[in-house]
């Protein structure tokens, strides 16, 4: 089975291409389907096996196709995620496949400087999607700790 048969844009499937796959995993191969059908999933694998390709492709095929608001500051996504590292390698994952889209990316981080680990009881990352700060941009992921998504 190859990326073409799961219902991905011809922009997606490039920035696949781009990073060399050729063949989803298995988490990718039963995940997007179910994304791009518009309902929820819970899935868990190993480090290394494509969870987070698995559900940011089909999030951004879905964000790209829905009609654009005119609120420039709309939140459209957020993605909650353990530790600050992981939630800059999601918001990597989120550029380099939604290369070819007009859709942008940001991180933000609270308690501590950008990159730190995060100790904090109940500290959490997040990354949300929505409409940028800027004009241009149609995306706006970021990551947040717990603290800055209840302030």
């Amino acid at each position: 089975m190859s990326f073409n048969t799961l219902g991905l844009s011809a922009e997606l499937l490039r920035a696949v291409t781009d990073q060399g796959y050729t063949e989803p995993t298995p988490v990718q191969r039963q995940a997007i389907p179910v994304i791009l059908g518009g309902r929820d999933i819970l899935a868990g694998a190993q480090t290394g096996t494509g969870k987070t390709a698995g559900f940011t492709l089909p999030l951004l095929q879905r964000l790209n196709a829905a009609p654009r608001s005119d609120e420039r500051r709309r939140v459209r996504a957020l993605i909650l995620t353990p530790t600050r590292e992981l939630a800059a390698q999601v918001e990597e994952s989120v550029r380099t496949y939604g290369r070819y889209l007009s859709l942008s990316s940001a991180v933000i981080w609270a308690l501590g400087p950008p990159m730190s680990v995060c100790t904090q009881p109940g500290c959490i990352n997040a990354t949300v999607i929505g409409s940028s700060f800027q004009s241009s941009a149609r995306i706006w992921p970021t990551l947040l700790t717990p603290a800055l998504v209840v302030e």
